[in-house]
């Protein structure tokens, strides 16, 4: 029996991978497995058919290191019909306020364009960032956490995120 959601972050400073271990605690553990992108396969993403994307946006506006290298060597190749796909990130919306969340959006436009469903949008009000590839309209294409700016706020959009994610993939 294939796992029910699988966690895919990539993380440099160690905030989104304690992010992807607050989400998959607000699932209750063991519905969510978490798998570091740097040690994944493509072929891992098959086990499941509801996935949580995580990955900070590094430098000004880019992928983290291990899931730049997986998009550039990996992702192409995928199919992700019939998957339903969420995605989060770290960043910092006023020291990169003109590319907050970029790589949230790079990867979800990539997936999305693979054939993954995305799930999970979030609200812009409350972030003060000027430009965002991860915004659509009024909304992120996933949950936007800024732990440098409103950690305050983390624990509290993850538990409301995880609660839309329990409904988005029918669990």
């Amino acid at each position: 029996m294939a796992k029910k959601i699988g966690l895919f972050y990539g993380t440099q400073t160690g905030k989104t991978e304690t992010s992807a271990e607050e989400i998959q605690a607000a699932f209750g553990g063991d519905l969510v497995t978490l798998n570091d992108i740097s040690n994944a396969s493509a072929s891992d993403f098959d086990d499941y058919d509801c996935i949580i994307i995580g990955c900070p946006t590094w430098n000004i506006g880019e992928l983290q290191s291990d899931w730049d290298g997986f998009y550039e060597s990996e992702l192409d190749a995928m199919s992700f019909a019939g998957k339903k796909v969420a995605y989060f990130g770290t960043g910092d919306q006023i020291g990169y306020a003109d590319n907050f969340q970029d790589a949230l959006g790079i990867l979800e436009e990539k997936i999305s364009g693979l054939g993954g469903q995305t799930v999970g949008l979030t609200s812009v009000d409350g972030y003060e960032h000027d430009a965002s590839k991860a915004q659509k309209g009024n909304q992120f294409v996933g949950l936007a956490l800024d732990d440098d700016n409103q950690p305050e706020l983390s624990a509290e959009r993850i538990k409301t995120w995880v609660t839309e994610l329990r409904s988005a993939f029918e669990i």
